[in-house]
């Protein structure tokens, strides 16, 4: 097996690692969170619309009949509620009012190669895709939720909480994603009768739980208390929109991590949880029990020892966004 690595943007680059390949797994994404879901939105099209539309190519000219495309439930989900949700009875949410770049684009993609399903290849023929919609991720390597969150807690910036102890979501191990992955390929073939074709697929491990019960090991593990004090989730709100602006703003002479963006703010406070019965009943879908302490200790014992800076300036323009917060607040 031979390593490559390139840009998901360039063609040719592509077109020479896919030489011999039956199967792709589009995994390339950016603008997942923090500091990347800030980045100019012309980036983030083009590595998420601009790179898949890349990969559906050089399936067909490479004659690859098997396309799996990494999405997330953020093509269905925009800050509205949604309990139980499946793939037949959750429309896409509206491309213009999505809150960031991220999820507009993925929702695109994710459009894109369900569209793809059934094209002719070169050699005559068809291309056959699915879509696995996953939550959060989290695991050993997972490179996104759980250090961010670790940043937070050891910054105090989640020395608070906010929203309804009862809103309820769904994460993913990502042993249990690769499993999914390996599932969806299975089914786009013959073999299995071409079940997965042109089909969507919520995958995570199985459980609606509270994120506040759900971090709770990442809290002990790090050596601090669960937050007792409760602010207001328009307040936290107001306080990642005076962040997001103060980044763009700063950013040419001082570059920092807002401690949550709105979307964020959403996926902590607003209730979404979906059904796996039909990556079950297609696919064989059956997710494995994973403990977050687990996977806490993981990150502990491989994060880098260079950890970010959490110094005086960025907790001064923490303490500022949240003052402009409440005299915003107080106005209104």
């Amino acid at each position: 097996m031979c390593s490559c690595q390139g840009d998901v943007r360039d063609y040719d680059a592509l077109f020479k690692a896919c030489e011999g390949v039956d199967c792709v797994f589009h995994v390339a994404a950016c603008g997942m969170s923090g500091l990347e879901q800030l980045q100019m939105k012309d980036r983030i099209e083009s590595i998420n619309v601009g790179g898949t539309k890349i990969i559906i190519d050089v399936c067909k000219e490479r004659n690859i009949p098997r396309l799996i495309y990494t999405s997330t439930v953020n093509v269905v989900f925009g800050g509205n509620p949604i309990e139980e949700g499946d793939e037949e009875s959750v429309p896409y949410f509206p491309l213009e009012k999505q809150f960031n770049h991220y999820s507009r684009t993925k929702a695109m993609a994710d459009q894109m190669v369900l569209a793809a399903n059934g094209t002719l290849l070169k050699g005559g023929d068809k291309l056959h895709t699915c879509v696995l919609r996953p939550p959060g991720i989290y695991g050993p390597e997972e490179p996104h939720h759980l250090p961010r969150a670790a940043g937070s807690i050891q910054r105090r910036l989640f020395s608070f909480k906010f929203g309804n102890h009862k809103v309820q979501m769904n994460w993913v191990h990502i042993g249990n994603l690769v499993q999914a992955h390996l599932l969806a390929a299975e089914a786009l073939t013959s073999e299995k009768g071409y079940v997965a074709s042109g089909q969507a697929y919520y995958i995570h491990d199985g459980e609606n739980v509270t994120f506040s019960e759900w971090i709770t090991p990442l809290f002990e593990k790090l050596g601090y208390r669960k937050p007792w004090i409760r602010i207001p989730v328009l307040l936290v709100h107001i306080a990642a929109t005076v962040m997001e602006y103060l980044h763009l703003r700063l950013k040419p002479v001082f570059n920092f991590t807002p401690f949550l963006t709105r979307s964020e703010v959403w996926n902590m406070t607003v209730t979404h949880t979906f059904r796996i019965d039909k990556a079950r009943n297609q696919l064989g879908y059956r997710p494995q029990k994973f403990s977050l302490a687990d996977s806490v200790d993981h990150y502990l014992k491989t994060r880098p020892t260079c950890q970010e800076d959490y110094t005086f300036p960025k907790r001064m323009l923490f303490a500022f966004g949240i003052m402009l917060s409440l005299i915003i607040l107080t106005f209104f």
